[in-house]
């Protein structure tokens, strides 16, 4: 799995098509979820097309903990969960592009919608169940999306499971 983390001081989803919402009858989000945040992290999450349900439980662990948001001091030493951040979880298959021949890219690397729906789900739900996040919003699988959000710092993280 890969991800691409920003921190945001806001950031908000809109949904530009009628595709059905992944986490509608989901128990980590009743009803129609909120489709904005503000302090915390948008996650750009691509899945690969050998990443597992492990896979997913390391990536969010690893991002909870990541130490970059400033303390007292203006040091990036608190957490996600030390502030009770809020996440705005986007899949983006795009992350597998591999542009290495010509100038169109191949996702041959990306998980079929199946299997990437699946585990975009379950790390989704992963942040849902964590306690120390106050809120979490999605995206749509497969959805035609608009992403705005607020950078802050600008402060962005690449991390790849095959890389943790």
């Amino acid at each position: 799995m890969r991800a691409l983390i920003q921190r945001v001081t806001h950031a908000r989803v809109t949904i530009n098509d009628a595709t059905t919402d992944t986490f509608k009858d989901s128990q980590a989000f009743p009803g129609e979820p909120s489709r904005s945040i503000e302090k915390g992290f948008v996650i750009f999450l691509g899945v690969g097309k050998n990443d597992t349900g492990k896979d997913a439980e390391k990536l969010w662990n690893k991002i909870a903990k990541l130490r970059i948001f400033p303390d007292d001091s203006g040091k990036s030493n608190l957490s996600l969960r030390d502030i009770n951040g809020e996440v705005l979880s986007i899949s983006q298959f795009t992350l597998y592009a591999n542009c290495k021949k010509g100038n169109r890219p191949n996702f041959m690397e990306a998980g079929s919608p199946d299997m990437a729906k699946k585990l975009y789900v379950a790390f989704t739900e992963m942040a849902c169940a964590d306690d120390a996040i106050s809120k979490v919003s999605a995206g749509e699988f497969g959805a035609d999306m608009t992403v705005e959000a607020t950078n802050d710092g600008p402060f962005s993280i690449w991390l790849d499971t095959e890389e943790l």
